[in-house]
């Protein structure tokens, strides 16, 4: 005779997945950022880049800080037809349906040579302060030596100063002295924008020629000294950044450089063909 087998415990159920976030949520009667009710509690209270830093640091922005990165989003938010703009502009002449598109265009460009510079100088001072331990006590003599022995180190192993020098402005870049100036005014002069003015003062004695420190050397400098992330300070160049290419952009549609530029490049191309 068979014998009754025991009954089989069910099968255990997957477990829920769940994907946490500190950032907000929303349900249906209400939206939570950052712990606050937005729509009672920070819609009309908290400005644009008061809400851009508090996101990306996790803390408000002292008063303090807050002028100093709102003075540098201000900076970098456009330089004129740079190539971001132009693509910006190009793009929405080939596909004018694509607002998206065009910004996007634009803000690709952002690397090495336009905006990624803000980036690329908070990484290189940040690293060469890594080793530095605590610089409070610094003179300006001590800064000037120390960014004298940095410059000797990279001039031997062939490497470029990021945010030293400009292609436009040769002898001093406008935006530099003010934001230097803000930042000392608000108390929040630290040790990148200390390192960064010494190499501003001793490049021609290592370099043999004087470059001027470029705005967005200086901007990266700032943003590095207000604890906000390294990584991220290229986001804040591009976030900038979108603003003025919304204001090319609009200005697109009213005057449109983009087809005269289109024209032109077409109209003097040189066909060369292969010799092979």
């Amino acid at each position: 005779m068979t014998q009754p087998t025991a009954a089989q415990p069910p099968a255990p159920q997957p477990a829920t997945p769940q994907y946490p976030t500190g950032i907000g949520t929303s349900d249906s009667d209400s939206i939570s950022l950052l712990g606050h009710d937005l729509a009672n509690d920070l819609l009309g209270t908290v400005s644009f880049g008061e809400l851009a830093f508090w996101l990306a640091a996790k803390r408000r922005p002292t008063p303090q800080q807050l002028r100093v990165f709102e003075a540098v989003l201000v900076s970098l938010a456009d330089h004129g037809f740079t190539p971001t703009a132009i693509a910006a502009r190009m793009t929405y002449y080939s596909a004018p349906d694509s607002l998206q598109g065009a910004i996007a265009a634009g803000l690709l460009g952002g690397g090495s040579r336009f905006l990624g510079v803000t980036e690329d100088t908070g990484k290189y001072l940040h690293e060469a302060l890594d080793g530095l331990g605590d610089t409070t006590a610094f003179t300006d003599d001590d800064w000037d030596a120390t960014a004298a022995a940095l410059l000797v180190d990279g001039k031997s192993r062939g490497l470029r100063v990021p945010g030293l020098g400009h292609p436009v402005h040769k002898v001093r870049d406008p935006r530099t002295d003010v934001i230097i100036r803000i930042a000392d005014d608000e108390g929040v002069r630290g040790p990148h924008l200390r390192l960064f003015e010494a190499i501003g003062r001793v490049n021609e004695s290592v370099l043999g020629k004087k470059l001027p420190l470029n705005g967005a050397g200086v901007a990266g400098a700032a943003l590095a000294d207000l604890g906000l992330p390294i990584d991220l300070l290229r986001g804040f160049a591009l976030l900038a950044r979108t603003a003025g290419i919304i204001g090319h952009l609009a200005e697109e549609r009213e005057n449109p450089i983009a087809p005269d530029i289109y024209h032109s490049v077409d109209r003097n191309a040189v066909y060369r063909p292969p010799t092979d």
